[in-house]
């Protein structure tokens, strides 16, 4: 049996490295002097963790892009603790992970978000994905994105079916009745055969800076009008109303004491309602 203590330790250790590692692939995406900025914060009892966010603004490529670490530990508010696995009894928590939002500057790009996680409970499990918001249409980037994300779950022994199923049912907005992005892969409560899951969490890390880097290269170059603009400002538009109004990620942040401008780095640098 895996002790508890191991598993933190390691999965804590993967998402640093990951953290750097999608930075650094990106400031190579940028071909720039521009860089990310750093800022650490601690959440309110010190010894309850905290976590590093990586910022990079108006890039060549990227208007705004945001790779979060966090690890942090705590007790869950009563009226959260039914929401959360294993937590419902005394609402003691331990989480650790990545989360990335990418706002492009060419409209013809899409946004794409990822992150991965380990939370541990009473129970343990692992949780993430990814997704992609395009504000134009492009049949041959979503077969890419998703002919990858399909292997990175069949060399996993994963269902990548139920995963995309669940992906397309999570980022969906009920009061607009239309979904939020062309889809991806989401997974939650993996809790079964810890060392196969954290293989596959590592896995998805590596497809996600793979997936970035095609999907930008295919289109860095590709010319955009001021009427391409508008269209990518509306649809970050409803890319901030399911941030706000639905993201289980955003009410984590918030009821497990994170911090406010890390919680909300997936907002867009600009937005527009019509």
């Amino acid at each position: 049996m895996i002790k508890s203590d191991f598993k933190k330790k390691i999965a804590d250790s993967w998402f640093s490295y990951l953290q750097t590692q999608i930075c650094k692939e990106f400031e190579l995406l940028e071909n720039k002097k521009i860089k990310f900025s750093k800022r650490e914060w601690k959440k309110k009892k010190k010894r309850e963790g905290g976590g590093t966010s990586m910022l990079l603004k108006n890039g060549r490529i990227f208007e705004k892009v945001g790779v979060n670490k966090s690890t942090v530990s705590g007790i869950f508010p009563k009226q959260f603790r039914s929401k959360i696995l294993g937590a419902k009894k005394n609402g003691k928590y331990w989480a650790s992970g990545v989360s990335v939002v990418a706002h492009m500057r060419n409209p013809k790009i899409p946004a794409i978000h990822f992150n991965t996680r380990f939370i541990s409970t009473s129970k343990e499990w692992f949780g993430g994905g990814m997704d992609v918001t395009p504000s134009h249409k492009d049949l041959k980037e979503k077969k890419i994105i998703h002919n990858s994300l399909k292997e990175v779950c069949e060399q996993n022994n994963k269902n990548y079916k139920k995963f995309k199923n669940w992906c397309d049912e999570y980022f969906y907005l009920p009061h607009r009745q239309e979904v939020r992005g062309i889809g991806g892969i989401f997974f939650d409560y993996e809790t079964k055969d810890w060392f196969k899951n954290f293989k596959f969490v590592r896995d998805l890390g590596l497809a996600f800076i793979d997936i970035s880097k095609k999907v930008i290269n295919r289109k860095k170059k590709s010319n955009w009008t001021k009427k391409d603009k508008e269209k990518q400002l509306l649809k970050r538009g409803r890319y901030v109303e399911f941030n706000l109004l639905y993201d289980r990620g955003t009410k984590f942040g918030l009821n497990s004491g994170g911090n406010i401008d890390s919680i909300l780095m997936s907002l867009p640098p600009e937005a527009k309602w019509k």
